[in-house]
C-alpha cells in the first residue's frame, strides 16, 4: 500500500513512518509548512521542517513539503483574530486539523495516487458495534487525541491510518531510540504555533486588531472596574481583570459590542445546558438522533461529562447537563462520545 505520511518533525510521526515503512508499505513523508511568520513554538517552526526531513533520511523514504500557508491564513489564522474581535474563544488547533492536516491532506493523497494518508495522532479507527467506523480514544489516556481529530467522517475515515494511536507514548520514544531517530527525545509541541513565545497572544493581536477598554460589571450591575482590552478577556478568566481586593471574581461573559464583561462568583460560572453549531457527524444517523445520553469533553485533555443531547436541526444543538456544569467558552469545540466513553459520536462549537 502507497502510504502518504504527515511528518511534523515530532516523535509521534517519525515513528508512525518507521512503523508503516516496516510493515511493508510503500512510504512517503509530507511535512505541511503552514505559518509563514516568525515562529519558536508550536509545529511550524523552521527546525520541525528539518527534523522531519532528516527522519526521513534516516528512514530512507522520500519527503516532499507541501505549501499550505495561504490556507493556513484563511482558515486558521484569519478566523482566531476575528473571533477576538468577536468576544469568543478559538481553538485554533481544531480549524488546523479540519481544515489542513486533514481536509488539504487528503484531498492531495488522493490527487497523487495515495492509497492512504497517516498522522502520528494518539487516536484510533475502529468499527463500532453496528459496524461502522469511528474515531476511538488513543490507547495512552494522558495522551489521547481523539479530540483534535473528531471531525474524520465518512469515507476519510477509512483513507486514515493512524500508526500509533494503539501504543504508550513511553512506547513511541522507545522505539524512536533504539532506531536512532534524531526526534526520540524531543519535546511535545504545546503551544498555538503562530504565537510567539516573546510576544504571547496579546502581541500578536495587538499588531493586527485596536484594543478596546471594557466596563467590569458585578452580575448584579454593579461597577467593579475596567480592562484595558476587552478583546483579551474570555469566558472563566479569573485573573489580569484589576479588580482590587475581595472574593474571587470569574469572567461569566463578554459583551464586546457593549464593552462589557459580567463577572460573578465560581458557583455564577454553573450553567445546566449549553447551545452548540457548526456541528460535526461522522455518520449521518447520529445527527437524525433527537435524543440521546452522551459524555462530553470540552477540552483537549479535559474531563468528561455526562449529558443530554438533542440535535435541534442541521446547525443547532444543546446539551443538558445531568449535573450542572462551569461554562465553557463561545467559540470552543465540544467533542460527544457515547456512554461507554470510547467512541466519537460528532461535535461542535459552543455559542454565546
Amino acid at each position: 500500500m502507497k502510504v502518504l505520511v504527515a511528518m511534523s518533525g515530532g516523535v509521534d510521526s517519525s515513528v508512525a513512518a518507521l512503523i508503516l515503512r516496516e510493515q511493508g508499505h510503500e512510504v512517503v513523508g509530507v511535512t505541511m509548512r503552514l505559518w509563514g511568520g516568525e515562529s519558536d513554538t508550536g509545529c511550524c517552526s523552521v527546525s520541525d521542517v528539518d527534523d522531519a526531513r532528516r527522519v526521513a533520511q534516516q528512514l530512507d523514504i522520500d519527503h516532499l513539503v507541501f505549501n499550505f500557508s495561504e490556507e493556513f491564513n484563511e482558515h486558521v489564522v484569519a478566523p482566531y483574530v476575528q473571533a477576538h474581535v468577536d468576544g469568543i474563544t478559538p481553538n485554533p488547533c481544531i480549524e488546523c486539523n479540519r481544515h489542513l492536516k486533514f481536509d488539504r491532506l487528503i484531498e492531495r493523497g488522493h490527487a497523487l495516487g495515495f492509497d492512504a494518508v497517516a498522522t502520528g495522532h494518539h487516536a484510533r479507527i475502529e468499527p463500532s458495534p453496528q459496524g461502522d467506523l469511528r474515531v476511538v480514544r488513543g490507547e495512552d489516556p494522558k495522551k489521547d487525541q481523539s479530540y483534535v481529530v473528531h471531525m474524520l467522517a465518512g469515507d476519510d475515515l477509512a483513507y486514515t491510518l493512524f500508526p500509533v494511536g494503539q501504543m504508550n507514548k513511553s512506547e513511541v520514544r522507545e522505539i524512536a531510540q533504539r532506531h536512532g531517530l534524531r526526534t526520540a527525545t524531543k519535546p511535545d509541541s504545546q503551544d498555538v504555533c503562530f504565537i510567539g513565545s516573546t510576544t504571547g497572544r496579546e502581541g500578536f493581536l495587538g499588531s493586527r486588531i485596536a484594543f478596546r477598554t471594557a466596563e467590569v460589571v458585578d452580575i448584579d450591575g454593579t461597577a467593579a472596574g475596567q480592562v484595558e482590552a476587552v478583546e483579551l478577556v474570555t469566558v472563566g478568566q479569573r485573573r489580569g481583570l484589576n479588580l482590587g481586593g475581595g472574593p474571587t471574581r470569574y469572567v461569566v461573559d463578554v459583551d464586546v459590542n457593549n464593552q462589557k464583561v459580567v463577572v460573578g462568583s465560581e458557583q455564577d460560572l454553573y450553567v445546566d445546558s449549553i447551545t452548540l453549531n457548526r456541528l460535526s457527524w461522522p455518520h449521518q444517523k447520529d445527527a437524525d438522533a433527537s435524543s440521546v445520553t452522551i459524555l462530553v469533553q470540552g477540552s483537549a485533555h479535559g474531563a468528561r461529562h455526562e449529558g443530554t443531547l438533542t440535535v435541534v436541526d442541521k446547525h443547532t444543538a444543546r446539551v443538558d447537563w445531568k449535573i450542572s456544569q462551569k461554562r465553557i467558552a463561545p467559540g470552543q469545540t465540544v467533542v460527544f462520545y457515547d456512554i461507554s466513553d470510547k467512541y466519537v459520536l460528532g461535535g461542535g462549537v459552543v455559542t454565546r
